[in-house]
């Protein structure tokens, strides 16, 4: 892959060559160039074949082809088929997790250093989107990897990245995040858990989790937790905690209404010994930097919502052309044309803005109110499509081994985790009036 630096030398060569060729040949050249400009270019999804056809989107290119080749292919052959024991267990095999490592599907936008790709941030949005459109939901690598890896590697010590990290990105470790309480989901301020500081400078972790995404199988879990508790949320930090320390505890694996082959546990924290070494970043810098980290969080969220509201309506484009009433395909009928006609329009329109949220985070310009957009957007038509989707396929989209009807259960907690969308409203008009 050429750097930039790489690239601007090129086309500097190429201008100055171009100086002493006769007005035929510099003609000739640019014919030439403009024919290349035109093999090279990408349509968008509302003029594919399918939206989850390869080689579309301009914010994409060969190169980002090739690793989705790469994604593709892996959710098709080693999720898709051990979905349903997946779901039966509650969660997904560590085998799973080592072979994404070795795909490079893990930690993309980390440091090569610390075991990453070291790619932009395009190339996460490719294993995204790639784990929506199979619609196996179970693997938590989104988390894992554009949530709690950046954090560790924005905020770490040396100490902590070099050790933790390259295992992330191999998959050996898993990780978690854990902000959430039984009486504290978006309301950070109302936060019970307390990290407090012991005369020799250790920490005594105490409180609860809830609602915790990766928290069965996780080995490592940044933890919040109030370090000073009159500051309210400015006396927050961030904590390290790995499985196996005394007095660190898992509760039951939650019991949901989709989702099901993704673990969602209960954590519980009685006198925990934490030492500066478990420290993540500064003590009560921790507020700060969760809103460093949530826009890319709520892009994450909203570009897999997309991603899933295409494959739902792929699916069903199938089969409404394939399954007929009255003596015709439904397709045939004007309602269902006109139906499948609203839900593209607006799944385009969604794509289109989600794709500049990802072109804006790829080059650090991602804003939280942007990014809070993107969520609702991303969600909210999720949600719709898969409704309407479940209405098209009538009593069979009712059926659980229908994928529309899993589609739809996994899909109504986008609304929810991440910051809820009424949150994101406030966070959008906050930003409008200011």
């Amino acid at each position: 892959m050429l750097c930039t630096r790489q690239i601007a030398s090129r086309t500097l060569a190429l201008r100055t060559a171009r100086c002493g060729l006769s007005s035929t040949t510099r003609w000739m050249s640019s014919a030439a160039e403009e024919s290349e400009s035109a093999k090279a270019f990408r349509v968008e999804p509302h003029s594919t074949g399918k939206m989850t056809d390869l080689g579309t989107r301009r914010i994409f290119n060969e190169e980002h082809d090739m690793f989705r080749e790469t994604a593709r292919k892996y959710f098709d052959e080693e999720c898709k088929p051990h979905t349903e024991k997946w779901e039966a267990a509650g969660m997904v095999d560590r085998s799973a997790w080592l072979k994404a490592g070795e795909l490079g599907l893990l930690g993309c936008t980390t440091p090569a250093e610390y075991g990453g790709s070291d790619c932009d941030a395009k190339y996460a949005a490719i294993v995204w989107e790639e784990q929506a459109y199979s619609l196996c939901t179970g693997p938590g690598f989104a988390l894992h990897s554009d949530i709690v890896m950046p954090y560790i590697n924005h905020y770490g010590s040396e100490a902590q990245k070099s050790r933790i990290l390259p295992k992330m990105a191999s998959g050996e470790f898993i990780g978690a995040i854990a902000m959430t309480e039984p009486a504290a989901g978006s309301d950070l301020a109302g936060m019970k858990t307390t990290a407090l500081k012991n005369e020799d400078g250790t920490y005594s972790l105490n409180g609860s989790k809830v609602f915790i995404t990766n928290g069965a199988m996780a080995d490592v879990t940044i933890v919040c937790a109030k370090t000073a508790p009159e500051k309210g949320p400015h006396g927050i930090s961030l904590f390290l905690v790995e499985t196996g320390m005394p007095g660190f505890e898992r509760g039951k694996n939650l019991s949901k209404m989709g989702m099901k082959a993704q673990d969602t546990s209960e954590l519980f924290f009685e006198n925990v010994q934490l030492t500066e070494a478990n420290l993540l970043g500064k003590e009560n810098h921790g507020f700060y930097y969760l809103m460093q980290e949530l826009p890319q969080e709520r892009l994450l969220i909203a570009d897999m919502g997309v991603a899933a509201a295409e494959a739902v309506f792929e699916l069903t484009r199938d089969y409404v052309k394939e399954r007929k009433a009255f003596g015709k395909p439904l397709v045939a009928l004007q309602t269902i044309r006109h139906k499948l006609a609203e839900l593209k329009t607006d799944i385009c329109q969604a794509r289109s803005f989600i794709d500049n949220c990802i072109e804006l985070h790829s080059i650090g310009k991602l804003d939280t109110a942007t990014a809070s957009m993107a969520k609702v957007v991303g969600t909210d038509l999720q949600h719709k499509v898969a409704d309407e989707c479940v209405q098209l396929h009538g009593g069979w989209g009712y059926m659980s081994e229908y994928p529309v009807c899993k589609a739809f259960l996994d899909g109504r907690v986008q609304k929810i985790y991440g910051g809820t969308n009424e949150i994101m409203k406030e966070v959008i008009s906050r930003d409008i009036v200011a």
